[in-house]
Formats: structure tokens, C-alpha cells, sequence
């Protein structure tokens, strides 16, 4: 069972979840949205475990992330497959798949907002 529950803001929380479903591979499991539409709660769920988003920070421009600043890690099996599906989906890979010095295999993408992901086939 999860304890941790990664939760991130995007300022269109809408493109924010079709981004991620179709470049990174997530599902929806739940939106809430008020009467207009706007999306306030959204969990998004990857091999049985949830990241959660929701609606900010505003329009003032944001520092952009370091490309090292990651601030998700999902373990997946088939990096090279999973780096190309991100790299279609027009995700920007900060850097390509690589082999870690403890065995896993990585790759690193931003996603439309800028939040920078880290993908690999470490598992602790």
C-alpha cells in the first residue's frame, strides 16, 4: 500500500493530465472539477500507485527547474520504450537513457510545464 503521495500544481491542470497520460503513460483514476469545468483534484495512477495534481502556481513566470531537480521518480520496466513514447509526445528529454553505477537504467524528461521526471528500473 502507497504512504507517499507525490503532489504537484500545474497551472492548466487539464494539459498537465493529458500530457502526462499520453507522453509518460499515466492513467486517470479521479478528476474533480467545479461547475465551470476548472479541475481542482486530479489522481493520476501508474502501475497501481498515485501522484496527485492540482491547480498552480499562477501566471508569474516560475524559476525554471535545474535538469537535475527532478521531483518524481517512477520505477517502470522498459526505459528505452517508455523514452521513446515521452520523446513522441513531444516531452523534452533533459537526458537519454543511461546505465547507473547501482543497475538501474534511467532516463530524465520535462514535462509541457517544465517539472523535470526521472524514469528508471530501480526499485528500492
Amino acid at each position: 500500500m502507497q504512504s507517499v503521495y507525490p503532489v504537484l500544481r500545474y497551472p492548466d491542470v487539464r494539459a498537465a493530465v493529458d500530457f502526462l497520460c499520453s507522453a509518460f503513460g499515466l492513467t486517470v483514476r479521479e478528476l474533480h472539477e467545479l461547475p465551470d469545468g476548472t479541475l481542482v483534484h486530479v489522481e493520476l495512477e501508474y502501475a497501481g500507485d498515485l501522484v496527485m495534481l492540482g491547480p498552480g502556481p499562477g501566471p508569474a513566470p516560475q524559476p525554471r527547474p535545474a535538469d537535475d531537480d527532478y521531483r518524481v521518480y517512477l520505477a517502470i520496466d522498459d526505459v528505452d520504450a517508455h523514452h521513446e513514447r515521452a520523446r513522441a509526445a513531444g516531452a523534452e528529454i533533459v537526458r537519454a537513457p543511461f546505465d547507473t553505477d547501482y543497475g538501474s537504467r534511467d532516463y530524465i524528461a520535462r514535462d509541457l510545464s517544465g517539472v523535470v521526471w526521472s524514469f528508471g528500473t530501480y526499485r528500492p
